[in-house]
C-alpha cells in the first residue's frame, strides 16, 4: 500500500473547493449579464470577422434587435451601446426596401426635397416674399436681380441616383482606407468645404457633386469676399465641377455673404452651379427631426444632406459621421480627419444625431460605415 501525504490531500481537496467556487461564481456572474444585457452577452465575445454574417439572418436580426432596443440615448451607458454596435459589426448591411421607402415616404410628405430643397425660379417666383429660417420676422422681397440667381427649377429628382455616400468630417473616418470606395459612388455630398488633398484622399475620397458652404466660414477665414477673392476661388476648384450650397436664408446676415459667392463665380466664369437651402425645406426638416429627439438650435450639416440624399438616392451610405471623442473600440479619435477644433458647446446634437443613423442602420434604411473599408 502506497504512503499517501495528507497535506498534499488537502491541498487538492482545497484547489477542488476553489474551481468549484470559481465555476458557480463565473456563472452566476454569466447568468446576471444574461439577465442584464439579454440572452446575446455570450455570443459578444465570440470572434468574427466583420460582416461575416447575413443581415439578415437570425443572429444578425438579434444583434439589430439589440440597437433599436435602446429607445433613447440616455437609456444605457456609452460603452454598452459602443459594445452593441461593435457587435452588428459581424453583420453584413444589406438595404431593408421596405423600411427605405417608407422613410423616403415620410420625408417627401414633409419636406419633398425633389421640389424644395434649392429656392428655384419655380418655387420662388419673382415678385415674392420669402421668409427667413430663423429670423422669422424677417421677410425678403424677391427682386428680379435675386430671381436670376435660381436654378430653373430642381436640379435633381426622387431618386435620381442609385448609390449616394455622404461624408461627414469626424475624425472616425482617419485611417479607415474608404476613399476608393466613396469615390465609387454615383453622387458624393461633401460639408463645409473639407480639405480632399492628397494627404486625406486615401481615407475620404475626393469626388464631390455637391459640398455645402456655411457663410461663417467666408467670413472668418475669407474676410466676407469683401476684399481678395481668388484665395477662396482657389479652394473652390479642388472639388473640381461639383456645385455649391449655402444657407442663404437662414438668417439676414447670411444672404450678403451668400450671394457674394455667387457674383465672384460669376466673375470667374465659372460654370459650378451656386445654390441656395429654401428656407421652408430646412424649417420642415428641423421639425421632423425635432420628432425624431433630435432637439437642437441648428441641425448640423451633414443632417441636412443625409435628409436630402435620402429622397434624393436609392441607396444612402454614410462615412466620417459620428459624435464621441473616442471610436467604437474605445480609442480616443480626433473630433475632424483634419484637426482637433471643437464645435460650438450647445449648438448641434451630435450624439442624438447620431443615434438616429444607428437606428436607421440597423433596420436596413441608411448603411453608416465607422469602421476601415476592405
Amino acid at each position: 500500500m502506497g504512503y499517501s501525504d495528507p497535506t498534499a490531500s488537502r491541498d487538492l481537496l482545497g484547489n477542488r473547493s476553489l474551481c468549484f467556487i470559481f465555476i458557480c461564481a463565473f456563472g452566476l456572474v454569466t447568468l446576471l449579464q444574461q439577465i442584464l444585457y439579454g440572452k446575446n452577452y455570450i455570443k459578444r465575445y465570440l470572434e468574427r470577422p466583420d460582416g461575416s454574417l447575413e443581415f439578415n439572418s437570425t443572429s444578425c436580426k438579434e444583434l439589430r434587435q439589440e440597437i433599436t432596443d435602446v429607445k433613447v440615448l440616455t437609456m444605457v451607458k456609452t460603452s454598452e451601446l459602443f459594445e452593441r454596435w461593435r457587435n452588428l459589426q459581424v453583420c453584413k448591411w444589406a438595404q431593408n426596401k421596405e423600411q427605405a421607402e417608407n422613410f423616403r415616404t415620410s420625408l417627401s410628405r414633409c419636406c419633398n426635397a425633389p421640389s424644395f430643397l434649392f429656392t428655384t425660379k419655380r418655387n420662388t417666383p419673382s415678385g415674392s416674399k420669402l421668409r427667413y429660417e430663423v429670423d422669422t420676422s424677417g421677410i425678403l422681397h424677391i427682386s428680379p436681380e435675386i430671381f436670376k440667381m435660381f436654378p430653373d427649377d430642381m436640379p435633381y429628382s426622387k431618386s435620381q441616383f442609385k448609390k449616394c455616400a455622404v461624408i461627414g468630417n469626424g475624425g472616425i473616418i482617419k485611417n479607415s482606407k474608404c476613399g476608393r470606395e466613396i469615390d465609387a459612388a454615383d453622387f458624393v455630398f461633401r460639408c463645409n468645404i473639407p480639405p480632399i488633398s492628397d494627404m486625406y484622399s486615401e481615407d475620404v475620397g475626393s469626388k464631390t457633386d455637391l459640398v455645402t458652404v456655411n457663410p461663417s466660414i467666408i467670413t472668418e477665414r475669407f474676410q466676407k469676399l469683401e476684399k481678395w477673392r481668388k484665395p477662396f476661388y482657389d479652394v473652390l476648384r479642388n472639388y473640381e465641377n461639383s456645385s455649391v450650397v449655402l444657407p442663404a436664408f437662414y438668417n439676414t446676415r447670411n444672404t450678403d455673404v451668400s450671394f457674394r459667392v455667387k457674383y465672384m463665380l460669376d466673375d470667374f466664369e465659372s460654370a459650378r452651379g451656386v445654390f441656395f437651402f429654401h428656407p421652408q425645406y430646412l424649417l420642415n426638416v428641423q421639425r421632423f427631426w425635432a420628432v425624431q429627439g433630435v432637439r437642437a438650435k441648428r441641425l448640423s450639416s451633414g443632417l441636412m444632406l443625409v435628409t436630402a440624399a435620402m429622397e434624393l438616392c436609392e441607396q444612402v451610405h454614410l462615412y466620417g459621421f459620428w459624435a464621441f471623442p473616442m471610436n467604437p473600440s474605445g480609442i480616443f479619435i480626433t473630433h475632424h480627419y483634419y484637426d482637433n477644433v471643437k464645435p460650438r458647446p450647445g449648438f448641434h446634437a451630435m450624439p442624438y444625431e447620431i443615434f438616429n443613423f444607428m437606428h436607421m442602420h440597423a433596420r436596413g434604411i441608411v448603411h453608416v460605415h465607422t469602421g476601415p473599408c476592405r
